[in-house]
């Protein structure tokens, strides 16, 4: 029995043992669980705090969309394309070289070929029909080679304040003095319109080995011109009357 009783002693200062030298005990390991937890939570809380703030930028960005124009876009597009060729001719201004040829340079043979095509297909040459068309085709074409100053409108808009927009009582009659380089620009362009109608105004020389098929200079004016529109019809008609199978 005291054998016995040693034994058991034994063994329970064994365990007693044991349980102390174990390297954690269940409160360490129950507070240790929770630090886990409350560390997660904190990550939680701040992802979801900067998600929220990202949310509130988005909503505000998007509002600020909205209120724009609805071709805002496209607008921002061509003022970037815009300012980038500006760029391009100021680069080769300061080099001596022309911008049209450099850009006849970079252009391939297929996108020429392309643009070509949309350019007759947005405004079609017909021909000559009336002078009222003529002038309305002259100033087209004189309305889009004029290029706004966006940096002398902002300016011009900083000194005006208020009345730059004008209302019924303002009185703006005799205030706006031209630019030098704006007369310069204006004189320019009329120096090259005179010599353009020069150009097509002036008599065109007489060929003696086109066919006669008018009787004075009005008539010839007059085939020429229903040439133009019709010869594309009436050409099987005067090919058979040459050569006599006509029915």
């Amino acid at each position: 029995m005291a054998t016995a009783v040693d034994t058991g002693a034994s063994a329970d200062g064994t365990m007693a043992s044991n349980t102390s030298d174990s390297p954690m005990t269940a409160e360490e390991a129950a507070a240790q669980k929770r630090e886990e937890r409350l560390r997660k939570f904190r990550e939680l809380h701040l992802k979801r705090n900067e998600a929220r703030k990202l949310n509130h930028q988005e909503v505000v960005e998007e509002d600020k969309r909205l209120k724009l124009p609805s071709n805002w876009e496209a607008k921002k597009a061509r003022l970037e394309w815009e300012l980038k060729v500006e760029e391009k001719k100021k680069e080769c201004l300061l080099k001596g070289e022309d911008y049209e040829r450099v850009k006849l340079l970079e252009v391939s043979a297929e996108d020429a070929e392309r643009f070509e095509r949309k350019r007759k297909k947005r405004n079609p040459d017909s021909g000559f029909s009336d002078y009222a068309a003529a002038q309305l085709r002259q100033y087209q074409r004189l309305t889009r080679q004029i290029k706004p100053d966006l940096e002398k409108y902002e300016k011009l808009k900083e000194e005006s304040g208020e009345d730059f927009f004008p209302t019924s009582n303002s009185l703006l009659h005799g205030t706006h003095v031209p630019s030098k380089e704006g007369v310069d620009k204006m004189v320019s362009d009329l120096g090259k319109q005179i010599q353009k109608r020069e150009k097509y105004s002036r008599r065109r020389s007489y060929n003696d080995d086109a066919d006669i098929d008018y009787i004075n200079e009005r008539n010839a004016k007059f085939n020429k011109k229903a040439e133009r529109f019709y010869g594309k019809y009436t050409a099987e008609i005067k090919q058979n009357l040459e050569r006599g199978t006509a029915v």
